[in-house]
């Protein structure tokens, strides 16, 4: 059967794929050639195509390599990323491996209900726990100082402490929900295997170690290179409700940068550049995870 046939024989299929496809169309590739913008002088009365094209052409990105803030900003925008990925990459393996070996349905799912529900908590109410926690004054920690007689100190305003309350925070309210992936791997494993461990004498954690652990490395392989694919880019609305003029030091951020430049100080042309870097930078680190992934573990995404 040739490539048409089958198309016409599954026109149906088709047809019910063609508005998805228009849509991405619409809103994911046609808006990209607004980038154009990064190599002009942007002017919103003379749009896009009538804007003049910038002189050099590449002025607004040699302007944002040699800005005193792009040395702080990457260094932040890496550390917060890696940070992360260094901790939600394993925490979602070991709960769902925890999860997995409850025997008792009940208790289980109470388990999993309790730790996937902080996930759909919006990131304003999250941000709000965390600034009323711990607030010096009437917070939580505040209040548990005064019990000793001690100034509370004020942990949201601390430029050190910004990024581990950003990833443990985030802990709390992604991993649950991350963990969910992992236990649809580990449904999918044979029980036979299980039952000739058992006959082999292998206890629970050796069966964890040589049936289980294995039969996530693929997901993970999967999940580690889409999460490549996004290390320049932290969401923007958590750091940004976190963010105070005594942590800025350690939370500006790529994200926060743009916004700042392009939205508030309407310099469109300078904050779209950024932008083209960071897209840039992440593609060459997704094709770069990508390529040592199928070479080392045969697993890839293409």
């Amino acid at each position: 059967m040739t490539k048409w046939a089958l198309i016409k024989k599954n026109r149906g299929l088709y047809l019910l794929l063609l508005p998805a496809v228009v849509l991405v169309l619409l809103f994911a590739y046609l808006p990209m050639y607004g980038v154009v913008i990064a190599f002009k002088d942007y002017r919103g009365f003379l749009g896009i195509t009538g804007s003049p094209w910038a002189d050099p052409l590449f002025r607004h990105f040699t302007r944002f390599f040699s800005s005193f803030q792009f040395g702080n900003i990457i260094r932040n925008t890496l550390f917060i990323s890696f940070y992360n990925l260094i901790v939600m990459v394993p925490l979602p393996i070991f709960l769902a491996l925890i999860i997995n070996q409850m025997r008792l349905k009940t208790y289980k799912r109470i388990f999993q209900t309790i730790t996937y529900l902080p996930y759909f908590i919006s990131t304003v109410v999250v941000v709000g726990m965390l600034l009323i926690i711990l607030s010096p004054g009437a917070g939580l920690i505040g209040n548990f100082y005064r019990l000793f007689g001690r100034q509370a100190p004020n942990l949201m305003g601390s430029a050190n402490l910004f990024s581990s309350i950003y990833v443990w925070s985030g802990v709390w309210q992604n991993t649950g929900w991350d963990s969910i992936i992992y236990l649809a791997a580990l449904s999918a494993v044979d029980p036979g295997l299980y039952e000739a461990a058992v006959i082999d004498g292998a206890n629970r954690w050796q069966k964890i170690w040589k049936i289980d652990f294995p039969m996530l490395l693929p997901t993970a392989c999967i999940l580690l290179i889409l999460r490549a694919g996004h290390i320049m880019n932290i969401g923007f609305e958590k750091i940004y409700l976190m963010q105070n003029s005594l942590n800025i030091t350690t939370s500006e951020v790529i994200s926060t940068y743009v916004y700042r430049i392009g939205i508030l100080g309407a310099q469109y042309s300078f904050s779209a550049a950024i932008n083209l870097f960071n897209t840039v930078i992440n593609l060459i680190l997704l094709l770069s995870v990508n390529y040592f992934s199928r070479k080392f573990s045969e697993t890839s995404l293409w």
